[in-house]
Order: C-alpha cells, then sequence, then structure tokens
C-alpha cells in the first residue's frame, strides 16, 4: 500500500509530465507494478499498443480461474501450477501478478445487535497470570458475566478453569443478580461446547444438567463471530484497564472481595452505554425484576473424583496427599471437594473431612489417623519420625546422610532428635543439626551439646522432658508434697545418736 500523496504524485508526473511508469517508479521508488496499478485505478491505459506482450499474459486465464475456484490459495502454489506449464519468468513479479488478480472478499456490515430487559447474558473466562501458593503456581482466571441490557458486571476470579469453577461462576452470578438472564451467549469453550459441525453442536452434559436447573438457554455464538458477544469482550478489557492494572491483594479472597465492590460501585456508576442519560445502576435496578426467578436451593458444584487409596493409607487430589484411616487402605474411595473442604466418602460414609490445599506435594493428614495407624503399626514410628523432622528441620536429609556414611544408627538417631525436636522445638533443632554438619560431627550427642549451647547463651535453664504413661490413672494423679522439716528431724536425731557413747 501507498499514501494518497504518492498516487497524487505519480498521477501527475503521468499526465503533466509525461514519464513513463519505468521513470516514475525509478524516481519514486516504488516498483513499477505499483504506478501500473494506480493509472490503471484511475482509468488509464499505461502503454496499450506499446509494450511487449508479458510471459505471464497467456497463464492470466488459468490464473483467475484456479482463483475463482480457491480463492485463497498461495501465490507459491500457483507458480509452481504455471511453471509446470511452461512459464519462465521469476517468483517475485508471479505474486504481484496474483496479487492483481485475486478476488477481494466483500466487506461485511454488522448490525448492531439490541436486547430486551432480562433477555441476554454473556459469560468468558479471563486470563489474568498466575498466583504462586507455596510450590505450586496456579492459573488465575475471571470469570465474567454481564448483562447485555443494562451492562451490569458480575465478576469472581478462580484459580483455574475447571468445569466446577465454571459452574461456581454461574451460580455465583445469578445470586449477584438476583435472577437468571433467558439466553446466556457463550464462545464455544470446552466448558460449554465438547463439538460442533456447522450447526449441529454438541453440549457439555454438566452444563444441560445446569441450565435444566436455573431454566435458562445455552446459545453458543458462531465460529469467528466475536462480535455476537463483544459486550463481554469489551468488559473483559474494562477489567483489564479499570480494576485489574496495578491491583495489590494479599490473597485469592481479598481480591474477590475487592472485584466485589468494584463491581458494586466503579462499575455500576458509569455510564450506560444504551442511554448515557443513565447510570448501569439505574438501569439494572429497571432489568433486574425481568430476570427469571431463582430456583429454591443452588446446583451442587463439588468436585467429584474417583480414586483408589494405595499401599500407605493417603488420596491423592489435585497434587495433594489426604490422610484416611489405615483401614480404607487398597479400597476404592469417592473425593468430594469444595473450594474450601475436600471430602472422602466410602459409600453413604463420610471417612475423612480435611481443609482443601491450594499448595502442591502437600501432606494434609488427621493426627487421628496417624494416631491409629502407629498404634496398630509400630514400625510405622520411626518412618513417622524421619518424615516429621524432615519437614521440621530442612537439615534433617542431609544429617541423616551423614550419619549413615559415619555408620550409625539411624533409629536410635530419629528417636533422640524426636525428643529433641519435643524439647527444643523446630528452629533451634534445624540450627543445631547445620552446626553439627558444618563441624562433620553428624552424631546425636553433638547435637544434644550444640542445643545446650544455645540455651546457656540465651541464659536459659534446659527444658526438662517429662514423659508420663499414656494411662489416665497415672497421668490424672495428684501427688501431695511432703513436709522436708521431717528430714530436718531425722538428721538431729541421728546426730544426737552419734554423741551417744559405744556400749
Amino acid at each position: 500500500m501507498i499514501t494518497r500523496e504518492r498516487e497524487a504524485a505519480i498521477l501527475r508526473l503521468w499526465h503533466a509530465e509525461r514519464w513513463k511508469i519505468g521513470t516514475i517508479a525509478a524516481q519514486l521508488g516504488v516498483h513499477h507494478d505499483t504506478v501500473h496499478r494506480v493509472l490503471t485505478q484511475a482509468g488509464q491505459t499505461p502503454g496499450l499498443g506499446a509494450t511487449r506482450p508479458s510471459m505471464v499474459e497467456p497463464f492470466v486465464p488459468l490464473i483467475c480461474q484456479t482463483l475463482e475456484q480457491y480463492p485463497r490459495l498461495r501465490a507459491s502454489r500457483l507458480y509452481a501450477m504455471v511453471k509446470q506449464r511452461g512459464y519462465g519468468g521469476g517468483p517475485d513479479h508471479f505474486r504481484h501478478v496474483v496479487a492483481r488478480y485475486r478476488p477481494q472478499p466483500v466487506a461485511e456490515a454488522y448490525l448492531r445487535l439490541r436486547t430486551l430487559p432480562g433477555e441476554q447474558g454473556q459469560v468468558d473466562w479471563g486470563h489474568f497470570g498466575a498466583l504462586i501458593i507455596g510450590r505450586a503456581t496456579r492459573a488465575l482466571c475471571g470469570f465474567v458475566m454481564v448483562l447485555s441490557y443494562s451492562r451490569h458486571v458480575f465478576l469472581r476470579f478462580y484459580l483455574g478453569q475447571a468445569m466446577a469453577n465454571f459452574l461456581r461462576g454461574h451460580i455465583a452470578a445469578f445470586a449477584a443478580f438476583g435472577g437468571v438472564p433467558r439466553v446466556v451467549l457463550y464462545d464455544n469453550l470446552k466448558s460449554a461446547v465438547l463439538e460442533r459441525v456447522g450447526q449441529a453442536i454438541h453440549f457439555h452434559p454438566t452444563l444441560l444438567e445446569l441450565t435444566a436447573h436455573y431454566h435458562f438457554e445455552p446459545r453458543p455464538v458462531a465460529v469467528a463471530r466475536g462480535n455476537e458477544k463483544g459486550r463481554v469482550e469489551r468488559t473483559i478489557r474494562y477489567i483489564r484497564d479499570s480494576f485489574f492494572a496495578a491491583r495489590e491483594f494479599t490473597d485469592l479472597a481479598d481480591l474477590n472481595a475487592q472485584a466485589q465492590q468494584w463491581c458494586d460501585t466503579v462499575a455500576a456508576e458509569r455510564r450506560c452505554p444504551e442511554d448515557r442519560t443513565r447510570r448501569v445502576r439505574e438501569v439494572f435496578a429497571a432489568e433486574q425484576p425481568a430476570l427469571l426467578a431463582l430456583p429454591d436451593n443452588p446446583f451442587p458444584t463439588e468436585e467429584r473424583w474417583e480414586t483408589d487409596v494405595k499401599r500407605t493409607p493417603y488420596v491423592r487430589f489435585d497434587g495433594n496427599d489426604y490422610s484416611v484411616p489405615y483401614t480404607y487402605v487398597r479400597r476404592p474411595v469417592v473425593v468430594q471437594a469444595t473450594l474450601d473442604t475436600v471430602r472422602i466418602v466410602d459409600g453413604l460414609s463420610l471417612i475423612a473431612t480435611h481443609a482443601r490445599s491450594w499448595d502442591k506435594g502437600e501432606v494434609v493428614e488427621s493426627e487421628e489417623h496417624v494416631r491409629e495407624l502407629v498404634a496398630w503399626k509400630r514400625a510405622a514410628r520411626h518412618h513417622r519420625g524421619l518424615d516429621r523432622l524432615h519437614r521440621a528441620a530442612p537439615h534433617a536429609p542431609a544429617f541423616f546422610a551423614a550419619v549413615a556414611e559415619r555408620g550409625g544408627n539411624l533409629g536410635a538417631t530419629t528417636t533422640g532428635l524426636t525428643r529433641l525436636l519435643d524439647l527444643y522445638g523446630a528452629r533451634a533443632l534445624d540450627q543445631a543439626l547445620a552446626q553439627a554438619l558444618a563441624a562433620n560431627a553428624a552424631h546425636l550427642p553433638a547435637v544434644r551439646q550444640l542445643l545446650d549451647q544455645q540455651q546457656q547463651a540465651r541464659h536459659q535453664e534446659p527444658p526438662v522432658a517429662v514423659a508420663l504413661p499414656d494411662d489416665p490413672r497415672v497421668r490424672d494423679l495428684v501427688v501431695q508434697p511432703h513436709d522436708l522439716a521431717t528430714y530436718d528431724r531425722l538428721t538431729t536425731e541421728d546426730a544426737d545418736d552419734d554423741d551417744t557413747p559405744n556400749r
């Protein structure tokens, strides 16, 4: 493409100065085909009858016929076709010839879509980077639903675009609107459309269950027709610029609280695009009674995962391990998870409940499950102690490796370090392990001595271990302190007896 000024210069030099096409092209720094095209568009027939016939002219009918049937065929493929038929020109000039004869698509005009109150909502996901939670990197995605009539916005952030989060977004949006639009528009995302061939659409069965519960119609837009759901796409751009840019938050709950406040204030107070004299808040107040009523109970959105308990009493779900009673080892169970809770069931029996972790590689366990396992199998105590030490003291693995190299007793070392962990705490024990490794003294007495030195440096008395049997008769026993004056009297009586002469 050339500028209007360059086209005017070509026409002026052709008509006023009577320059030839080659001269114009050389002086203006453009291709001679460009000069020829400008003159042709202006109604001129430059060089008619004066120039020698072009090498490509015999192949023009083939080019036009092929482009009429395959308008998007690449020029390189057309060049290979005419080369087989005897064309001797180069590929660069041939590309310009193809561009001249290629049919141009007709520009499409779009109707401005208008909807009735409560008639339509539009849904889409927006990507907003990632959140780092411990060792896990989770995708941060924003679920956006906008009412087409009032442009009222609902925004909720989730860690990923799983089907459960897709359903949760709908339910939360309907609750925030206080009703349901009759039609919800989607693009062809997998959570809505599993397969599409022309007008034949295979909806996701879980989405159909949601639509049956809330009585709305799911309607995917046509392929490559983003204008049909332009309201939600423009809203996502608006969210990026007005809400998320330079936004600071502590966690996902804080971000969602700020998003809710932004939807109720900033987004609701903007001018309505359909009626610039009113705010979005005012138009939504008029639209809300036209929405469909909410059902009596919300649609269930628990994630359901069928799995087997392996040899250890833990269930792997979403990258983390959750404990179960040891009696369920090598048995099938079902995991039911919400955003906050993980429940593990066996048929109709609830066997474990844990707080959900969004980290990766974390072991979430119940102390009751561990106690039952240890009581049932005493051999598990050693492995439990190792696992506890490894999690409490980062230098513990290196320390045990050094003990093994020296031929030390790993079992006695585990027992001793576990007792020191209970007495001194994780931080002090880890410092002592690091010092022992640095001094090449990987044995239990050295760690105990280093811990005592830490206590002396703080001018603190060494802690005393008090170990009582797990017997309520002993644990709850009350010992009355004895009067020590009795021992003083005994000492005095012994001294008087010493003064008595021997008989």
